[in-house]
């Protein structure tokens, strides 16, 4: 079935996630400077019209993009749960710290990285990420917790694991700038070791 045949209601909401996609791809790949509505609708295959269709300003665009981020990065580390659970011991440590480093090293997260610049200097765009942000966050540190199967009761794991992830984030944020891979591979093996020893 072609897209002409779907329904209009189906069609409009493909036309909205292709634009969405489009968004965070854009950012990921040319910040929030090159990423206007007419870069976006190019992308997503639709009109400048079309996409004013669904989103009225470049603004309202980008902050439906915030909320398409954070449940794609909510979705991604969802999907690492029921592999690892399925393992114990220092091997299921490796492969969780390796998984959310990979999650802060890819284009969602450089998307967000971008949003979160722009958001600094743009007040229509501050409310909304710092609120997603927030809610992103407890999720992640969350789903961390469980990925890592630590226990939060005992002294210093959840501080452990917050600060595990801050350094996700500083991975993330280094590679928008180098390759940093080398780096990464020696960070995932001690903080493997890190996290082996205190959970």
């Amino acid at each position: 079935m072609g897209p002409l045949s779907l329904p209009k209601q189906d069609r409009s909401r493909a036309t909205r996630q292709r634009l969405l996609e489009a968004a965070v791809a854009c950012l990921a790949e040319r910040g929030w400077a090159g990423s206007t509505v007419s870069v976006v609708a190019e992308r997503a295959g639709v009109s400048r019209g079309a996409a004013q269709h669904h989103f009225r300003t470049r603004e309202e665009l980008f902050t439906a993009a915030v909320e398409y981020v954070a449940e794609q990065r909510s979705a991604a580390v969802r999907g690492l749960l029921p592999q690892v659970q399925l393992i114990t011991g220092p091997t299921r440590t490796h492969m969780a710290v390796g998984q959310l480093v990979d999650l802060c090293t890819g284009p969602l997260f450089r998307a967000a990285l971008h949003l979160w610049v722009a958001a600094a200097n743009d007040a229509a765009l501050r409310g909304p990420v710092t609120e997603l942000e927030a809610r992103v966050g407890r999720e992640v540190h969350r789903m961390a917790v469980e990925l890592l199967g630590a226990d939060e009761r005992r002294p210093g794991v959840r501080e452990t694991v917050q600060g595990f992830l801050d350094m996700c984030r500083g991975l993330g944020l280094a590679t928008l700038l180098t390759d940093d891979s080398a780096r990464r591979e020696r960070l995932v093996k001690h903080w493997t070791a890190v996290l082996g020893d205190l959970l």
